[in-house]
C-alpha cells in the first residue's frame, strides 16, 4: 500500500496577475505570489523592482489596477479593516508614528484588533523580551534611533500575533547582531506555522528564507529555494553587476559575493 504523500501547507495569502501602474509606468506587471503557511518567503529585487508595491498591495493598503489579492481564499477586500487585522501585521519599511508614545504603548497597539483578555499586556511583554526592546519600554518613540524604532515596529507586530506577517525591510537600519535577531525571530515565525513575507536587500539573509522571489523592474524573474533562484548569472544580470556565489559549509545555503571591480593602472 502506498503512503499518501504528505498535505501541503494552506495558502494563506496569494496574490494573481497584480499590476500597479503610474501613468506609463508599470510599478508590477502581472505578478503572480502565494505564501504558505509555516514559510519564510524572502522578496528580493534591486532598486525599484517593485518590493514595497508588492507588500502594499498584499497587505491591502493598496488596491491593484488589475489583479486580485486573496487571504485564506477570500478577496482581502471583502475582510472589515478589524478582522483583517487579525490576519496579518504590517512592518512598514519606514514608521510613521509621529506622536510622543512611550515603546511599550507603541507595541500595545498590536492588541487593538483582539479584545482584552484577562492578562492584555502577555503578549506585549513577550514581544518586547523577544525583540530586545524591554529596557527601551519607557522611553518615547520619537526619542529612539532608526535600529531602535525599527525593533519596536516588529515589536508591534508580533504583538498582534496574526498568522500572516508582512515586513519590509525589517533589517535595513541594524547592525550585524540585531539583524541575526529579526532573521531568527522570523524564521521561528515560520516554524511555528505562521507565512512570513520579508522584503530584503541584504541576499545573506534572504538565503536563510525557505524560498526566495525575485523582482525585477515589476516582474517575478524566479521564485522557488535559495539554491535555484541566487545564482551567479541571475543576480549578476538583474542587478547588473557581477556576483560570486559559493556554498556555505555550514549549511549548504548560498553565499553572494559582489564582485569588486578591477584595480585600475
Amino acid at each position: 500500500m502506498t503512503a499518501a504523500a504528505p498535505a501541503r501547507p494552506a495558502v494563506e495569502l496569494a496574490g494573481t496577475g497584480l499590476t500597479v501602474h503610474i501613468g506609463r509606468r508599470r510599478l508590477l506587471d502581472g505578478v503572480d505570489v502565494e505564501l504558505r503557511a509555516g514559510e519564510l518567503l524572502a522578496v528580493v529585487g534591486p532598486n525599484g523592482a517593485g518590493k514595497s508595491t508588492l507588500l502594499s498591495v498584499l497587505a491591502g493598503d493598496r488596491a491593484p489596477d488589475a489583479g486580485q489579492v486573496l487571504v485564506r481564499g477570500r478577496p482581502i477586500g471583502a475582510y472589515r479593516p478589524r478582522e483583517l487585522a487579525r490576519l496579518r501585521a504590517v512592518m512598514p519599511q519606514q514608521s510613521v508614528q509621529q506622536f510622543a508614545f512611550t515603546v511599550r504603548e507603541v507595541v500595545a497597539l498590536g492588541r487593538a484588533p483582539w479584545p482584552a483578555g484577562p492578562d492584555p499586556d502577555a503578549a506585549v511583554v513577550a514581544a518586547l523580551a523577544d525583540t530586545q526592546t524591554a529596557e527601551l519600554a519607557d522611553r518615547t518613540f520619537l526619542t529612539l534611533s532608526g535600529g531602535e524604532q525599527s525593533r519596536v515596529t516588529l515589536a508591534r507586530v508580533l504583538a498582534q500575533r496574526t498568522p500572516i506577517a508582512l515586513l519590509d525591510e525589517p533589517t535595513a537600519a541594524l547592525d550585524i547582531r540585531h539583524q541575526q535577531l529579526v532573521l531568527r525571530l522570523a524564521r521561528q515565525l515560520a516554524a511555528a506555522g505562521h507565512a512570513v513575507l520579508a522584503v530584503w536587500h541584504d541576499l545573506h539573509l534572504a538565503a536563510r528564507a525557505d524560498r526566495v522571489l525575485l523582482l525585477a523592474a515589476g516582474r517575478v524573474r524566479a521564485v522557488g529555494r535559495p539554491a535555484e533562484v541566487l545564482t551567479a548569472d541571475l543576480l549578476g544580470e538583474v542587478y547588473r553587476h557581477p556576483v560570486r556565489v559559493l556554498t556555505d559549509p555550514r549549511d549548504g545555503r548560498p553565499l553572494v559575493l559582489p564582485d569588486a571591480p578591477a584595480p585600475s593602472g
